[in-house]
């Protein structure tokens, strides 16, 4: 396994359509354990909800896909959350919608796009990821070498995580695996090899969806 899709972060969001209220909260979960203990909060802190409809997919190849209507018509709620979720190639996150029912019917065609509309903003707000194999490295940057080292981060693949100014310039960077090796020689050529640098981390690390 190189990389998988989830989302970044636990966040919400929340629209109204001829009255009623869905808000989409979207969280990545590890496990089926996570999973229904966050459609079990989202429950309790909506117990006044009409409804409180979900979808989660479970593991990098997607072992486990589960979804519920919640007591909406059959295949307008949960299904549709789920297509949003397989479309956008998200794995090891659960997403629950949660409606206030305005009073205004709004047939199976209007619930289908508010559970699509509802999934797809949670994702959004949750900020889809690319968990890719990433190396920590830590750089060890003279002062007289700083800004130049720091302007060519700008153009190469890295997330510059932390910068610690000490007797020099304690760096920290994410570096996909893929790119390490360059990046590495790179950095080294711009500095005339005055910069130390040692790998300190091997992880999933999420960047920014394509």
């Amino acid at each position: 396994m190189t990389s998988y899709k989830t989302v970044k972060q636990a966040a919400q969001d929340e629209f109204i359509v001829n009255k009623s209220r869905f808000i989409g909260y979207a969280c990545p979960c590890e496990s089926e354990e996570e999973a229904l203990s966050f459609l079990k909060r989202i429950r309790e802190k909506h117990r006044d909800a009409t409804h409180n409809c979900y979808a989660y997919v479970i593991g990098a190849n997607a072992g486990i896909m589960r979804y519920s209507d919640d007591g909406e018509p059959g295949g307008t709620a949960g299904l549709p959350m789920m297509e949003v979720l397989k479309n956008r190639g998200v794995v090891n996150c659960c997403v629950v919608v949660t409606r206030y029912f305005g009073g205004v019917l709004l047939g199976a065609g209007g619930l289908v796009r508010a559970y699509t509309k509802g999934c797809a903003i949670a994702l959004d707000a949750a900020q889809v990821s690319v968990m890719e194999k990433t190396a920590r490295v830590l750089f060890d940057v003279p002062y007289p070498l700083w800004d130049k080292f720091n302007y060519a981060l700008q153009s190469l693949p890295v997330i510059l995580e932390s910068a610690d100014f000490q007797a020099s310039v304690d760096a920290t960077l994410m570096i996909r695996e893929n790119d390490l090796a360059d990046v590495c020689a790179k950095l080294t050529a711009l500095t005339d090899g005055k910069v130390d640098y040692l790998q300190t981390d091997a992880l999933f690390y999420p960047w920014p969806e394509a």
